[in-house]
């Protein structure tokens, strides 16, 4: 009696992983990250995570519960009411914030080279942005909540010239300028 009980609980353990998994591991990958969205008291932009644990844990029972882990706002604001969770439920991937930086550089160039930037590549050589003042910056020097603040104001740098620059910027001595003319008449 006994192992045909340990057979059946096993049964009912592997399809219950089967069936429950699945819901738990994609409401968890769905719901991860920093998202940008428009704070329904202000009208202003915040960034916020939301509980991912939180989301898979209910997933995998029936029903997503989302709830927020963080926002911009707190904790000044922290008792809030969380309407804004209603613009990460209609279009999660949407305000998600390098998804928002991707969509940015979409069908644009580096304004220093000029190389179109295609996919973006958030593991390494991510781009980065120059502002009015020729400084390049990486986007996470910059709070989430102002990046849409930065989109209006900066320009897209590629991560060569973003590394450039910025060596340009820090140690000047180690840079040389070539006058690229001169070099191409030389090599003629």
């Amino acid at each position: 009696m006994t192992t045909a009980f340990y057979i059946i609980a096993a049964i009912v353990l592997v399809g219950a992983l089967y069936y429950v998994v699945p819901f738990a591991v994609g409401a968890f990958l769905r719901y991860r990250g920093t998202r940008v969205i428009t704070c329904p008291e202000t009208r202003e932009p915040a960034a916020v995570e939301v509980d991912s644990r939180h989301a898979a844990a209910t997933a995998a029972l029936g029903d997503i519960d989302l709830r927020l882990k963080h926002c911009s706002r707190w904790p000044e604001k922290k008792d809030c009411g969380q309407e804004c969770l209603l613009q990460i439920e209609i279009s999660p991937e949407e305000c998600l914030l390098r998804n928002i930086i991707a969509r940015w550089y979409r069908d644009k160039s580096c304004v220093l080279c000029g190389k179109p930037f295609g996919e973006i590549n958030w593991f390494d050589h991510k781009p980065a942005i120059i502002d009015d003042n020729a400084v390049t910056h990486e986007w996470g020097e910059i709070a989430p909540e102002k990046v849409p603040a930065a989109m209006e104001t900066h320009l897209p740098v590629c991560w060569d010239c973003h590394v450039a620059e910025t060596l340009r910027r820090i140690s000047p001595e180690l840079v040389t300028e070539r006058d690229w003319e001169s070099v191409a008449r030389l090599t003629r």
